[in-house]
């Protein structure tokens, strides 16, 4: 048995603007948790944190990123951005 999607369909749903809406807000909640619980020295890392919405190829991408040139090392110790992201989808 063979199983065909309807790829158009698809792409459409990808960027219908209820399910952009739906992406930002969780992402601004994960960015919010992870500002929360940032350590913070300068507070760079904590203020890098940013929310990205772009399109991609067939939907819309929306991330939750940190932008401070540290922020790879900060999150290989303290994995704040996965916590954050893990809290917010466990409600």
């Amino acid at each position: 048995m063979t199983t065909k999607f309807n790829d158009a369909f698809l792409d459409q749903l990808g960027s219908s603007p209820e399910v952009v809406a739906i992406l930002e807000s969780t992402a601004e909640k994960i960015a919010a948790r992870a500002r929360g619980t940032a350590e913070v020295d300068t507070g760079a890392y904590r203020d890098g944190i940013i929310v990205r919405t772009r399109q991609a190829a067939h939907r819309t991408v929306v991330e939750v990123a940190a932008t401070d040139e540290k922020s790879m090392l900060i999150e290989s110790f303290t994995g704040n951005l996965a916590r954050a992201a893990g809290s917010v989808s466990r409600g």
